[in-house]
Parts: structure tokens; C-alpha cells; sequence
């Protein structure tokens, strides 16, 4: 699905780190060594049809190499 993020991510916290994230090997080999944690947050939303709805995300981050592969888990709204 894509999508737009519109606001800043709100309550934010981890939920994996390094080995207890089943993809992380190929998080390694796609963007690089560091340590990975997934996270998830809530955010407003643009999606493709033009709607707005307030969601939560999921994501990977590392240190020095950011957040990557936004995805919506579920629309809160």
C-alpha cells in the first residue's frame, strides 16, 4: 500500500532488537551492519486514494543508517 507520512510518529517504542527480529539478516545485507530494533508508532497518514486516516506503522531502524520499510499495520480511526 502506498502512502504518505503527514505527522510527526507518536508514541513510539520498540519491539524487536537484533535477533529477535526474524529479518535480519536480510536487513543486514540490504542496508548494512548495525543494531536493528522494529519499532512502531502512530502517525496520520496519506494513502494513494487521497484519504487521511491516523494509523499505526511499523518499521526497522538501525543507527546510522535511519528508518526504513514503513509499513501500516492497522488504521486506529
Amino acid at each position: 500500500m502506498r502512502f504518505t507520512i503527514l505527522s510527526d510518529i507518536t508514541e513510539v517504542e520498540t519491539i524487536a532488537l537484533n535477533r529477535g527480529i526474524r529479518e535480519v539478516a536480510r536487513l543486514r545485507k540490504q542496508y548494512g551492519r548495525g543494531r536493528w530494533r522494529k519499532r512502531k508508532g502512530v502517525a496520520t497518514v496519506l494513502l494513494a486514494d487521497g484519504t487521511t486516516r491516523t494509523a499505526e506503522l511499523h518499521w526497522y531502524e538501525a543507527a546510522g543508517i535511519g528508518p526504513k520499510e514503513y509499513k501500516i499495520k492497522r488504521f486506529l480511526d
